[in-house]
């Protein structure tokens, strides 16, 4: 069994920010990429910024010079630092994992997701 515990959303004024942490457990032997997403309602599911194992990163244009995605490899730990926060940056914000279990083998798991609300 593997979780992923995301933790750090919540109401933020527009122009403000964020700082998002989803922590892995279970059994794990490894973890490849990591990754955020995004979903509003009616829409599909989007891609934020990704990391792999040695720290490249990927990021979607809308959010280039405003979020940054880091990871500590020790702690299982993936961040989403939010700044420069705007409104259409509202969402369930989910984080994801490609891990290598104790088993050997290689799925991805999802966390249960945080809401982030920019609002005024």
């Amino acid at each position: 069994q593997v979780q992923l515990v995301e933790s750090g959303g919540g109401l933020v004024q527009p122009g403000g920010s964020l700082r998002l942490s989803c922590a892995a457990s279970g059994s794990i032997f490894s973890i490849y990429d990591m990754g955020w997403y995004r979903q509003v309602p009616g829409k599909q599911r989007e891609l934020v910024a990704a990391i792999t194992r040695d720290g490249s990163t990927n990021y979607a244009d809308f959010v280039k010079g405003r979020f940054t995605i880091s990871r500590d490899n020790a702690k299982m730990t993936v961040y989403l630092r939010m700044n420069s926060l705007k409104p259409e940056d509202t969402a369930v914000y989910y984080c994801n994992a490609d891990v290598l279990t104790i088993r050997t083998i290689e799925e991805t798991y999802w966390g249960q997701g945080t809401q982030v609300t920019v609002s005024s």
